[in-house]
Order: structure tokens, then C-alpha cells, then sequence
């Protein structure tokens, strides 16, 4: 029985890795506003000033679309992705600036190698123990040259403590999703109900993000060795409030 209770576990800590490949993720998932990404894109290479021939990192690429435009751009960009699914997808974008691979983000991918590293729309905090986070903080840091920059883009904690939505249901053709939410352990809990009417079939995910605070930032950021250099609240670039701010924009320098 304990063994069973074991691989119970692990499956829940593995939770992202059946999420994040299925077909059911990119349809509740397919409405994110490509204009909204282009926009922040344009901001962020506004802010940043990157020279014509710099070498970019997508960490947790998904399907690619922030990887595309800053290619499109004429920079040289290299997504990364635990999800097959998504790689494939990505994949069909690929061009002489632009490549995508499948990799684990708390195992290590290049060395000194990147000018700009970017993890965006909170794709960190999926981990279950602080070694792991660290592992994948690391292999940001790591992928950077010396003097390289770093963009984190997280959820605001207590902002989306504040305004948490605990039940919603979302309907995608023929698909149901029921979806709750609730803050636990200091994780963000998402339990997905799916009801696939064209098949006559039930299934159900989780999401568990952690609910990192700016001070959890600070110290893992400062474990390794990466200097925060500015703080944004939302993808405008406004000033960051604890409390009103939608998003915790993080840039930092690799010392």
C-alpha cells in the first residue's frame, strides 16, 4: 500500500508533465491574446535595447509565440519546452534565427551562452520542492554570459490571493471545463473537471503553482548571484505595487 501511496505522490508532483501535453491544455488555453503578446514583446526590447545580434533563451517556450516575434525581430532565438506536444507545434516556426527543443528546465542547457534569458507569463513555481526551483533558476542563471539579463515574468501573489476567482466553468465547442480554485500550502491549486461532450468523456487535471512572494524572489535571486535591477507590475511596464499590481515582472543581471 505504501507503494502505491508513493507513485500517488509522484504523479501529483509530476502534474505538469500530462497537463501540459494535452490536447485539452491548448484549447482552454487557446485565447491568449497574440496582440497582447506582440505588445509586451515591443515594450520589453524597447526597455532593454538589445544589439542587433543578441542570443535569446525562451524558457518554457509553450508553442512559441513570444520566441517567433522577438525572431522576427532579427535577433537569434532558442525556445526550450518540457511538452512534445508544444515543441512539435513550435517546431513548424522554425527558421535560420529561430530553433526549439525539448529539455527539462531544472537540468542544465548551455553555459555562458545567452545574452538575454526570458521565462515568461509564470512558467516557473510548478516544482514541488525548493532543490527543484533552484535547479531551474539556475539553469537560467547558467545559460547566461556574464553581465547577461534576465526577464522572469510571475503572477503578483497577493494580488491574485485578493481576487481569486474560487469556481468558473468555461465551454470550448463541445468541451466543458469546470474549473476550482482555491490557495493551499502556499500553492496556487487548480482543479480542471473535463467534460468532452464529442466523445462522451470525463478527465480531470491539476495546476499547482507556487505562491512566491518578491521577498522569495529576492532570496532566490541573490542565491544565485543574479542582481535585481528592476521591478515592473503589469506588462505596460507600470511601477510594481504589492497589492494592485496583475504581474511581478523581474529583471536582473547575472554578476
Amino acid at each position: 500500500m505504501e507503494v502505491f501511496n508513493e507513485l500517488a505522490v509522484e504523479i501529483q508532483k509530476q502534474w505538469f508533465k500530462d497537463w501540459f501535453n494535452s490536447p485539452y491544455y491548448h484549447l482552454l488555453y487557446n485565447n491568449r491574446d497574440n496582440a497582447e503578446a506582440a505588445t509586451f514583446i515591443d515594450k520589453l526590447l524597447n526597455y532593454l535595447h538589445p544589439t542587433a545580434n543578441a542570443t535569446m533563451l525562451d524558457v518554457a517556450c509553450g508553442t512559441g509565440r513570444h520566441s517567433s516575434y522577438l525572431a522576427s525581430k532579427g535577433y537569434t532565438v532558442t525556445g526550450i519546452d518540457l511538452s512534445i506536444r508544444s515543441i512539435n507545434i513550435a517546431k513548424k516556426l522554425e527558421n535560420d534565427h529561430l530553433s526549439f527543443y525539448q529539455h527539462d528546465m531544472r537540468l542544465p542547457f548551455r553555459v555562458n551562452y545567452f545574452d538575454f534569458v526570458f521565462n515568461f507569463f509564470t512558467s516557473f513555481g510548478y516544482f514541488d520542492t525548493e532543490r527543484e526551483n533552484e535547479n531551474a533558476l539556475r539553469t537560467m542563471r547558467n545559460a547566461l554570459k556574464p553581465g547577461g539579463c534576465l526577464v522572469l515574468d510571475y503572477l503578483n501573489s497577493p494580488y491574485v490571493k485578493s481576487n481569486l476567482v474560487p469556481f468558473e466553468v468555461k465551454e470550448k465547442g463541445e468541451v466543458v471545463f469546470d474549473i476550482a480554485r482555491e490557495v493551499n500550502d502556499g500553492k496556487f491549486q487548480k482543479q480542471i473537471n473535463i467534460l468532452d461532450r464529442s466523445r462522451l468523456y470525463r478527465t480531470t487535471f491539476t495546476e499547482n503553482v507556487s505562491a512566491f512572494s518578491l521577498h522569495d524572489f529576492e532570496e532566490m535571486f541573490a542565491h544565485q548571484g543574479l542582481q535585481i535591477t528592476d521591478i515592473f507590475g503589469d506588462y505596460h511596464f507600470n511601477s510594481y505595487d504589492e497589492q494592485h499590481s496583475p504581474r511581478l515582472i523581474i529583471v536582473a543581471t547575472k554578476h
